[in-house]
């Protein structure tokens, strides 16, 4: 098997693994989003990514860009309201930097041109109460673990879920500025965002599946190595 099937196949593997992991939180995410939006958050998820998997079946010997490519596209195509653009959309955008395939170079590339998309598409930041309060650290903690910390993407990739697991804990005591939540005023604050927890769900399937394939240490400790632990002394 080429290095591209075997890619190839861990992309297929990834999408599975969330499809699953969706499906078995559908309920969950309903509930986050009946508290604060439209009450149909898991039911989208679970029907574009049981769409996706059947988009990308028996497209083993495809190159991954094409593969992820897919899957943005069905996700466009089934996940109703503004998440199907912003999930699907930014997927299928940022695909194109998987073209030579998967490597820490292009992992990084690919995270940084979805985060981009997305927030130019849904016009968020960081505080608006949104999926952005995960990705954005999640990102930005893969990118400097690999890049500034040279840690193994493996250890990059557990370190980014840990930064997207208190972007959701973050979510909770936010006002939301963004979408039907937004409606609620201060009536939002106190409850989890389902766009930020099913992109937490993704990351942490995506490093399930990671932890099959490479090598490194799972670390879900976002701190980096290269800040001290403690202040310095007063001179």
């Amino acid at each position: 098997m080429s290095e591209s099937n075997e890619q190839t196949e861990v992309v297929l593997a990834v999408l599975q693994a969330i499809a699953d992991r969706i499906e078995a939180e559908k309920k969950h995410l309903t509930d986050l989003d009946s508290a604060i939006g439209d009450a149909d958050h898991g039911a989208n998820m679970h029907r574009g990514f049981q769409e996706a998997l059947e988009q990308v079946e028996g497209m083993d010997d495809e190159e991954p860009a094409t593969v992820v490519k897919n899957i943005g596209t069905a996700l466009i195509s089934e996940v109703g309201g503004a998440a199907g653009p912003l999930y699907g959309g930014s997927i299928m955008s940022a695909s194109q930097e998987l073209e030579e395939g998967i490597t820490p170079e292009t992992s990084i590339a690919f995270a940084e041109a979805y985060l981009d998309k997305l927030q130019d598409r849904g016009d968020a930041r960081v505080g608006d109460k949104t999926m952005v309060d995960a990705l954005v650290p999640a990102v930005h903690t893969y990118k400097k673990s690999i890049e500034s910390d040279e840690l193994p993407p493996l250890t990059a990739l557990s370190k980014a879920v840990d930064a997207a697991e208190r972007g959701v804990d973050f979510t909770v005591g936010l006002r939301a500025s963004k979408g039907r939540a937004s409606y609620l005023g201060w009536r939002s604050v106190g409850h989890q965002d389902p766009g930020a927890t099913s992109t937490l769900f993704m990351l942490e399937e995506i490093l399930d599946v990671a932890a099959d394939h490479l090598e490194g240490e799972i670390d879900r400790d976002a701190r980096s190595p290269t800040i001290p632990d403690e202040e310095p002394e007063d001179a």
